[in-house]
């Protein structure tokens, strides 16, 4: 456990908690933290992982005070969290408390069941709306994930959804009150630790693999030049 981060492991579910006390903003600190976290859950045998944020907010993204020579590392982190939630060997649950943009967003779309609070929340990739170029890791993760007119309409525009519309969009599964949003996830997580492993990790593997792919490339551009996002 660091300061941003809070690990539990009850009845073989893991549940990591990201809280910076402010809008989770995904440092790189933040990120090789969670990344830690998910590596200590497959190593204590975890049969599923919850991750989730504070009241709400999930995530705001990445934290855009990083400049120069950090802003590389940083997505690349991101990067590499998303590919290692979209091949972990046993289900990833997010429990969405509220807002989930940009790289929040991203996350959202690289876990296998994610349930979200309803209210008056943003879900969305808003790289374009505050004047950012999408990072291609991330235009494959959404190309995966999203529906197709969403996919374009989200990728170009920024625009972000209220989590009823971020769900009909690909970002959710499903949409309950706060006070349900705890339940939720463990019983998601209860339901689906009932998937037989290797198939559950196989399976993933073939059905995402040009995503993985893709993410993958989308780093070795970052580490080939890191304008190159």
């Amino acid at each position: 456990m660091t300061d941003l981060i809070e690990y539990g492991l009850s009845d073989g579910v893991a549940t990591i908690t990201m809280d910076d006390g402010k809008v989770n903003a995904l440092s790189l600190d933040t990120l090789t933290a969670v990344a830690a976290e998910f590596d200590r859950a497959e190593g204590e045998g975890a049969e599923a992982v919850i991750l989730t944020g504070r009241e709400g907010v999930f995530s705001a993204g990445f934290d855009l005070k990083t400049e120069g020579e950090g802003w590389p590392p940083m997505l690349i982190a991101g990067a590499n969290l998303a590919a290692r939630m979209l091949s972990f060997r046993r289900p990833v649950i997010i429990a969405c408390n509220g807002h989930a943009m940009a790289m929040g967003g991203f996350l959202l779309l690289s876990a296998d069941y994610r349930v979200g609070v309803s209210g008056d929340f943003n879900i969305g990739l808003n790289e374009v709306a505050i004047g950012l170029t999408m990072p291609w890791f991330g235009i494959e993760i959404a190309r995966h994930r999203l529906t197709r007119p969403y996919f374009d309409r989200c990728a170009v525009t920024g625009v972000l959804l209220r989590p009823d519309e971020a769900g009909t969009a690909g970002f959710l599964d499903d949409v309950v009150t706060g006070s349900e949003l705890a339940g939720a996830a463990q019983e998601a997580a209860g339901r689906l630790v009932q998937v037989k492993d290797p198939a559950h990790v196989d399976t993933k593997l073939r059905v995402r693999e040009q995503v993985i792919a893709g993410v993958r490339d989308g780093v070795k551009r970052i580490e080939g030049d890191g304008r190159e996002w």
